[in-house]
Parts: C-alpha cells; sequence; structure tokens
C-alpha cells in the first residue's frame, strides 16, 4: 500500500530534480505560468489525499493524470527555446571615458531562427557603471537584428573590461525561460573629466572663460618679456601704447607682454585616507585629479612644465616635469588607474622624494586634507620647508557635513552640541591655513566641486605676480 508520505515525496523529486539539472546544466529556468502549475501539484495532492473517504485507486489516477499532463505541457514546450546558436550579438564603443559623464554604447542584437522572440538584453556592466537603461525588452523578428544604444555613466576611475552580452528568451508558451550568454570583449578605460580640458578650449578662443570661474588676470611684464602687438582696448594701461605702430597703422596698438615661459609646476597627490571621502559622487582624490588635469592643460599651454608625484604610504607614481601637450597623456595614464587607500599617508618620503628628483625651483601644489593635528602638523611641517627653494601652495578641501553642522541656523538638542563641536574644528582649521600662510605657503581652503577655478586663478596669479 502506497503511503501518503510515499506520493509526496515522489511528487517533490518529480518536480524539483529535473529543474535543478536544466538550470545548472543549460541555464533554462521555469517561468511564472509553470511556477504556478508546479505550486499547484502540492495542492492537487493535498486535496485528494486529505478529502473525505479512503484515498483509492481512482483518486491515485487523478493526481497521476493532472502530474503527467503538467509533466508532458512542460516538457513538449522545453524543446520551444532558442538555443545557443539562434542569436548573435555585438558591441560597439569609444575606449576611452571620463569620469561621471555619460558615455554612449551600442549593442546590436540578431536573430537568426525562423520565429519571432521577445528578448531582454543587458549588457556586462561593473557596478561602478550605471546604464540608463539597465536593460532592454525587445521583440526581434526572424532573420532580424535590433540595435540598442544606451548610455553608462562610469562612477569610478580604472581600467574595466566588458566580456559578454546577457540575452533572456521564452519558450512558445512561456513556460520556460533561458539564459544565454555571448562572448564581446570591450574595455573601457574611464579617465578623470577630460571634458573640462575641450570646453576650457573653446572658452579660451572665444574670451568666455569667466562662465567657468576663471578670471582674466594682468601681467605684470617686463620690457624684455614683449609678445606681440594688438588693438587697444579700454582696459588696457595707456603706458604701453606703442606710438610708432598706432601712428603707421592709424589705429590705437599696444604692446602684449608674456610672463617667462618653461617654469615647473609639481603636483603632489594624497592617495591617502584623508582622501577618501565622497563629495557630488566622487572621492576627494577624484577632484583632486580633475583640478590637477585641467590646471596642467593650461599650464601646458602657457609653455610651462608639468609633473606629478603620487603618494600615500608610499610613492605609487612619478611623472617628471615635461613640456609639450604630450605631457598630457602621461599625466592621464599616471592617473586614471590611481584610488584613495586607507592608509596613513607619508609625507616624508613623498617630500624626500621630491628633493631627490626635482631640483630646479617648482611650483609645488600639494592637494589633500586636514582633519587632525597630527597630519596638519606634518603639512605645515615638510609644505614650510620647501619656501624659499620652491613655492609652495597647500590646497585642502573642505568637508560638507563639517561646514553643514557649524552653519546650521537654529540648532537645538544634540544639533546644538554638534554644531559647537564643527565650529571649533573649523577654528582649528582656520589656525592651520594661517600658521601655513605665515610660513610663506600660498593657502587654498575650498570645497571639493569648487577646487578647479580657484586653483587656476591662483596659478594665473603667480605668473602674473612674477612670484615663480
Amino acid at each position: 500500500m502506497i503511503s501518503v508520505g510515499h506520493i509526496c515525496l515522489l511528487v517533490i523529486l518529480a518536480s524539483v530534480v529535473p529543474l535543478v539539472a536544466l538550470a545548472r546544466y543549460w541555464r533554462i529556468y521555469p517561468h511564472r505560468p509553470l511556477v504556478m502549475l508546479l505550486c499547484g501539484l502540492p495542492v492537487i495532492t493535498a486535496v485528494l489525499v486529505f478529502a473525505p473517504g479512503d484515498f483509492g485507486q481512482a483518486r491515485l489516477w487523478v493526481l497521476v493524470a493532472f502530474d503527467a499532463a503538467v509533466v508532458l505541457l512542460a516538457f513538449a514546450d522545453l524543446f520551444t527555446l532558442p538555443r545557443q546558436g539562434a542569436f548573435s550579438a555585438s558591441r560597439s564603443m569609444v575606449r576611452i571615458a571620463s569620469l561621471g559623464k555619460s558615455h554612449d554604447v551600442e549593442l546590436v542584437v540578431s536573430n537568426h531562427s525562423e520565429r519571432d522572440h521577445d528578448v531582454k538584453v543587458r549588457d556586462d556592466l561593473a557596478d561602478e557603471l550605471v546604464a540608463e537603461p539597465e536593460e532592454f525588452v525587445v521583440r526581434l523578428r526572424s532573420q532580424s537584428r535590433s540595435t540598442l544604444r544606451y548610455r553608462l555613466k562610469p562612477q569610478r576611475r580604472g581600467a574595466f573590461r566588458l566580456a559578454r552580452i546577457y540575452l533572456q528568451v521564452r519558450s512558445r508558451m512561456t513556460l520556460w525561460r533561458r539564459f544565454l550568454d555571448y562572448a564581446e570583449t570591450s574595455q573601457l578605460h574611464v579617465y578623470p573629466d577630460m571634458k573640462q580640458l575641450s570646453q576650457y578650449a573653446v572658452l579660451a578662443r572665444t574670451n568666455r572663460l569667466t562662465q567657468i570661474g576663471v578670471r582674466k588676470t594682468r601681467r605684470v611684464g617686463q620690457d624684455h618679456d614683449f609678445e606681440r602687438l594688438r588693438d587697444y582696448t579700454i582696459d588696457d594701461n595707456y603706458k604701453h601704447i606703442d606710438w610708432r605702430s598706432t601712428a603707421r597703422r592709424n589705429r590705437l596698438t599696444v604692446k602684449d607682454f608674456q610672463a617667462s615661459q618653461s617654469q615647473r609646476i609639481v603636483f603632489l597627490m594624497d592617495c591617502g585616507r584623508m582622501m577618501t571621502n565622497h563629495a557630488g559622487g566622487i572621492s576627494l582624490l577624484d577632484h583632486g585629479f580633475n583640478a590637477m588635469l585641467m590646471l596642467s592643460y593650461v599650464a601646458l599651454r602657457q609653455g610651462d612644465s608639468v609633473g606629478m608625484i603620487a603618494f600615500s604610504d608610499r610613492v605609487h607614481g612619478f611623472v617628471p616635469p615635461g613640456g609639450g601637450m604630450n605631457q598630457m597623456n602621461h599625466l592621464l595614464h599616471a592617473s586614471f588607474d590611481r584610488f584613495p587607500e586607507t592608509v596613513e599617508s607619508r609625507y616624508d618620503q613623498a617630500f624626500l622624494y621630491l628633493a631627490a628628483h626635482c631640483r630646479k625651483r617648482a611650483l609645488v601644489v600639494l592637494i589633500s586634507n586636514v582633519i587632525d593635528e597630527v597630519n596638519a602638523h606634518q603639512v605645515e611641517r615638510y609644505l614650510g620647508s620647501l619656501t624659499g627653494r620652491h613655492l609652495p601652495v597647500g590646497v585642502l578641501l573642505r568637508d560638507h557635513a563639517l561646514f553643514g553642522a557649524a552653519d546650521m541656523a537654529k540648532p537645538r538638542g544634540r544639533d546644538l552640541y554638534r554644531a559647537g563641536a564643527a565650529a571649533e574644528i573649523l577654528a582649528w582649521r582656520r589656525q592651520v591655513l594661517q600658521d601655513l600662510q605665515t610660513r610663506g605657503v600660498l593657502a587654498l581652503d575650498v570645497f571639493p566641486e569648487n577646487l578647479t577655478a580657484p586653483l587656476v586663478n591662483q596659478y594665473l596669479t603667480i605668473k602674473a605676480r612674477h612670484l615663480l
């Protein structure tokens, strides 16, 4: 006599074992309609077993007939699933992308079978690559192809490998779904924001740099710094009018002067724990690299040389100071895969490396952050030691949470204590900046997302005043 326990066990085994095998070896899974049918099997079994009366042959045959019908229907629909060769997929994209900027990607999915299919398409993206949209649902006609376009926004710099394109298809009666993947390898290198460089070039050509916060700085030129003759404007100093050229051209003409070229800028990029915080969706180090690249672009256009030292608990990379726009490529390749580490920065090693490899006078720009007295003391000590031999600039990035707590309108309760603690830290921070300036260090205290324009303005002021 067959017991109820044996019947339930047989039903479970007959349902689960084939599904596990299909999922493991062929990546075939039951779809929603089949799941509902499979859930109905235990319900029918329970109804027949626990209904009043004896569990006789009639009820057993009803149960067997229902189970057989579900199995045969599912088995027949299983063979309508498309195979791997029924589709093909390819990807087209530019290899280089900018951090936080939209990047266009194109997918081409082809249907080689003789019937139409509803297909879900998803690309192979890392967590740091945000796609819009993330998934496509498209109906592919027989012997046709579809072009799908989406935009991804990188949230982290570095090298990414997109290896596959994933498809999800369904059987004819939609009882099954199958996951297919197609090898399509693409490399994506996410660099710091480079689109700002082209924006700067366009605004510079049209004399509209004030739109991005770059001030027009009047240079204090010398007689031997003559660059060109140009038409007089209302802002020009009348002492610079060239009267001979004015008489010859019958138009007011002034001499244009330029500051000395072939000067050097060396960036010290702190990649330690102080730069791991985020602002505007990216780390403080990313903001620092964006500003560094913009200033490098401006300085190289001015004829200066630019170099970089990236460090944390050790020196990670060094780009010797060099001129020419090809130097931008060296700076980009040295910075695009450099990330902040949760280690204590060794300023002593960084400044020793600077002394050993950069002996000529240079504008040394340290981009970092201070939140305690230990780091502040080291920044003040080593930047101050450069005064005289180099021209040091200390860039300290602000924390939005700290300034937000101190600027709270009417704090009460616990917020009052938070506001008081934040105000005390800000007062200490202000004293650190004053100590740096006392030791001859030029200091910038800005929010990370607003760093680029003040840093470029500082450089232009230094050039105009011949401080370097």
